[in-house]
């Protein structure tokens, strides 16, 4: 019930619209499909190969997730079900949270201690909310990494970074609410 629980369970959501805020206070920016649009779809389509690069490993080890083993409550029970199913180890949202913050702060490098700050929180996230161990989400942030390096030679995204990157520079975008952050 805590405001950092509170916010760890937003973290979890990676349904868009939801996720493309994620990173919205720390870029000033509020991130949506209306606004900006190639931000927003550079987003969604990282999304699946920061995701799929920590399967081969979460196959592999299936380990057990915090919760199964201490019992404790999780931010999102609706979610218990599947994740007792899919192995805690490596972090598959810590590879998405780290690998937007560095997307993010490639496009937007003033703003990249904030950006990296809050993909940090974004990882430290899944253990707040029990569903994974330490070891976890920084085994996810550094496959989150490697996907990163692997994307730097794909033409498409190289494509839809130049378009985000225009369309961070523009000088008109809208803020987040304060309170919101």
């Amino acid at each position: 019930g805590s405001p950092r629980w509170e916010m760890a369970a937003k973290d979890a959501d990676l349904h868009f619209p939801a996720a493309a805020s994620i990173f919205s206070c720390a870029l000033n920016v509020n991130v949506t499909e209306a606004t900006t649009p190639a931000v927003y779809r550079l987003l969604q389509r990282s999304l699946t190969d920061f995701g799929l690069a920590t399967y081969p490993a979460k196959k592999a080890y299936q380990r057990p997730r915090p919760f199964l083993i201490n019992g404790d409550a999780i931010c999102t029970p609706e979610d218990a079900a599947l994740l007792k199913t899919d192995g805690s180890y490596p972090s598959g949202h810590s590879a998405i949270g780290w690998g937007w913050a560095l997307i993010l702060s490639q496009l937007v490098p003033e703003k990249a201690e904030a950006i990296l700050a809050r993909g940090r929180d974004y990882a430290n996230s899944r253990m707040v909310c029990n569903v994974h161990w330490m070891s976890d989400t920084e085994a996810g942030m550094a496959a989150g990494a490697a996907a990163f390096a692997q994307l730097q030679n794909n033409a498409l995204f190289q494509a839809t970074m130049t378009a985000a990157r225009s369309e961070l520079d523009a000088q008109t975008l809208a803020v987040p609410n304060p309170q919101d952050c």
